[in-house]
């Protein structure tokens, strides 16, 4: 376990630097000029000009090399910064770093995700059990059909209908505010419904294929009550399929999901990274992407990691 662990560790740089250099050239080709924006942060044209000499916006290599020894503290351990890990300033954001933008913001995001994959667990397996206790009944069906409907609809449109039912017609939660428990339930649900969706998926499957194997036969005919059957033997193994998607979508909740924050005015990285895009502001880009690939690696090794705990049999080599 402990090797794994450090494998994984010791590939954290190599993949990280090939996500930066993809992220880098598809920043880079974005069209425009970050400080000549119709909004935001719009220097004179001499300061602009420093501007673009200072931080290397003239030279991609330049910028390339200089970015990565800024952020990855290679420049801090040779002597040539004064600080590691430095992601630089936002090119839009004036006085503000990208470090600090995401220190803001980030805990925001992570509190929507936690709130939506707590919701999605409690969702999702609860659906997918009751569809699996009994195949092909009509409650089968309705739990096939609303994990269908919570897949194929988009985040926005059941945003958008739960933002007017809930907020307009039937005025029960406060529109783009943020700050009380009240008003974070409407944006984790709305996240929640696709994670959801294939969670109750994967534990039907997971329950109906565990349900035939020969353990639960004799844990039946030693007496064990169902209950137990179906919670301590057979949704234990289900729920390792459920346990693999967890890892990725842990991550993409936790850092946000754009179109949700969007959606409901939540001041997460979201929201920051749609307008650093729309503004080409590099080093925000470069930054938040930075910061959700390495949670999506660690959240993947924690689930490797879990793997072995919920079954000994799986060996983690």
């Amino acid at each position: 376990m402990l090797g794994l662990i450090i494998r994984r560790l010791l590939q954290l740089p190599i993949i990280l630097l090939v996500i930066y250099t993809i992220t880098f050239c598809l920043a880079w080709l974005i069209p425009g000029n970050p400080l000549e924006q119709p909004e935001g942060r719009r220097p004179p044209p001499e300061v602009a000009q420093a501007m673009l000499q200072q931080y290397n916006l003239d030279d991609p290599l330049a910028f390339y090399v200089d970015y990565l020894g800024k952020a990855s503290g290679v420049s801090w351990l040779l002597g040539a910064h004064d600080r590691p890990f430095d992601l630089g300033p936002s090119l839009q954001h004036q006085d503000w770093t990208v470090n600090e933008i995401i220190a803001g913001n980030l805990p925001v995001s992570i509190t929507l995700g936690l709130a939506a994959i707590l919701l999605a667990c409690i969702i999702g397996i609860t659906a997918g059990v009751i569809g699996a206790v009994k195949p092909g009944s009509w409650l089968d069906h309705a739990t096939l059909t609303l994990a269908l409907i919570g897949i194929s609809l988009p985040t926005f449109v059941i945003g958008t209908f739960l933002l007017i039912f809930f907020s307009i017609w039937i005025p029960i939660f406060s529109i783009a505010q943020w700050g009380s428990p009240q008003d974070i339930i409407l944006p984790a649900f709305t996240l929640s419904l696709p994670i959801a969706a294939y969670i109750a998926r994967l534990t039907r499957f997971g329950m109906i294929d565990a349900m035939d194997q020969d353990y639960i036969r004799t844990a039946r005919a030693k007496g064990v009550p169902e209950r137990q059957v179906l919670l301590k033997h057979a949704l234990k193994n289900a729920f390792l399929p459920v346990l693999s998607y967890l890892g990725p979508a842990a991550a993409a909740a936790m850092t946000g999901s754009f179109v949700v924050e969007q959606v409901f005015s939540v001041p997460g990285i979201g929201t920051h990274f749609v307008e650093a895009v729309l503004s080409k502001d590099l080093t925000l880009i470069m930054g938040v992407v930075l910061v959700y690939a390495t949670m999506l690696i660690i959240f993947n090794l924690i689930v490797d990691v879990m793997y072995g705990w919920i079954d000994p049999r799986i060996r983690l080599s």
